[in-house]
């Protein structure tokens, strides 16, 4: 396989997903590159998008948009230590150092932490992998070393259309299946079609659910995302048995889903907790520009599809073509031409010091990984990683090891490392 070889740069590590599918098979490299002894300032580089956007709009405050560039200083070692994998979603590490993959088409993977053997796990219920849709986001319980339980997400057909659908179950003691798949929640309205679906899941200190749902793409769902009524394009708040979760911030407003915790959100596809903050961060694809990084707050409202700095895939202007309205956040940062923001990473290791508290992103169309520096909620430096392996970064996740694990689209697992 490919290698090469980069600097270091610092960032945080994320709470998790899980991503892919495979066989057994081992491709191996490892990079070897030339160390850049330059442009480690965030102040005096220039940013590392350098083609014109697709709109005028202005950003609402600096540093929204077009950071510094940076470059990591440490040399990595860059593997693909599996190359078989199908149509990859999701990567959780399991606490033994192994992963949890989802492959898209329905399987649900045990792979080794060397990437050499995958195993099959049977159990789960049928997906309707059309389009978008498929076996999505995988995550395990806080006290999966003592209960064993695993939580997926996954696009489920019904005679109302697609539905973005959270299930659990508890992993066999000989890990060759899930026993008891138990359904514990679907958003609403159900709809004809196979876009947006979101679906990432991650876990509070108390071990409750924050999943991601997208708002199913049409002119004609969007709106749902402004609808307290409706679960589509919200972040919501669930125990482990799909119950909202107590005193949410919509628990005593008539009309609204009592599990809404943020709305007015597009299709998030990352979803992660900050580990210096405990804050939740999101990673949001826009339209034609307008990927957004957000930090979700209770109760709050993210714009979407009135306030975007994205256009149609068409090139039309969307709604009044407003970027700011009293009452919608403002996102962390954006990017405008877009990259496709999909499963995000927090590395919070001291393997790597540089990394620690950045925030990693997985972008599709963008074929890299961006690592954002973060200050006080505010991203002060982009990097783009791999770029040159023309792959589109599914899933992310941080290795107890101090090593960043990625999963892409063409159905490699990379391991990323201090050389």
């Amino acid at each position: 396989m490919r290698s090469i070889s980069y600097k270091t740069l610092v960032l945080g590590m994320t709470f998790l997903s899980a991503t892919a599918a495979c066989n057994n098979s081992t491709g191996m490299s490892e990079s070897t590159g030339q160390p850049d002894s330059t442009a480690t300032d965030t102040a005096n580089t220039a940013p590392v998008e350098t083609n014109p956007a697709n709109t005028d709009y202005k950003p609402a405050k600096e540093g929204q948009t077009r950071a510094p560039g940076v470059k990591t200083k440490v040399a990595l070692s860059i593997n693909v230590i599996n190359s078989t994998l199908k149509n990859p979603w999701a990567i959780c590490p399991l606490p033994d150092g192994r992963f949890l993959i989802t492959q898209k088409a329905g399987s649900l993977l045990l792979v080794s932490a060397d990437g050499a053997t995958v195993k099959n796990i049977a159990g789960l219920p049928k997906v309707t992998a059309e389009g978008q849709g498929g076996l999505l986001d995988v995550n395990i319980d806080p006290q999966f070393a003592s209960n064993r339980m695993v939580y997926w997400s996954y696009s489920e057909e019904t005679n109302e259309g697609t539905v973005t659908a959270i299930a659990k179950g508890k992993l066999a003691e000989n890990e060759s299946s899930i026993e008891n798949a138990t359904v514990i929640y679907r958003a609403s309205p159900r709809f004809k079609g196979y876009l947006h679906y979101g679906s990432r899941i991650v876990f509070d200190k108390e071990g409750n659910l924050f999943v991601s749902i997208g708002e199913r793409s049409t002119k004609e769902t969007r709106v749902k995302a402004q609808d307290l009524n409706a679960t589509l394009g919200k972040v919501i708040h669930i125990t482990k048995d799909g119950k909202a979760v107590a005193n949410g911030p919509f628990a005593n407003k008539a009309n609204a889903k009592t599990e809404i915790y943020a709305y007015g959100i597009r299709n998030p596809q990352g979803l992660a907790f900050n580990p210096t903050t405990g804050d939740l961060w999101e990673a949001e694809f826009g339209p034609r520009g307008g990927d957004e990084i957000n930090i979700i707050r209770a109760g709050k409202n993210y714009g979407w599809p009135i306030i975007t700095y994205g256009l149609e895939y068409s090139g039309e202007k969307i709604g009044d073509a407003i970027q700011q309205k009293e009452g919608m956040e403002q996102p962390v940062y954006y990017w405008d031409p877009s990259i496709s923001p999909s499963g995000i990473a927090f590395y919070n290791s001291d393997v790597i010091p540089e990394w620690k508290g950045n925030l990693f992103v997985g972008a599709l169309s963008g074929t890299h990984i961006a690592r954002l520096v973060i200050k006080d909620d505010k991203v002060v430096g982009e990097e783009r990683l791999l770029k040159d392996q023309g792959e589109r970064f599914r899933a992310l996740a941080a290795g107890k090891d101090g090593a960043l694990y990625a999963v892409t689209d063409g159905g490699k697992l990379y391991k990323i490392a201090k050389k």
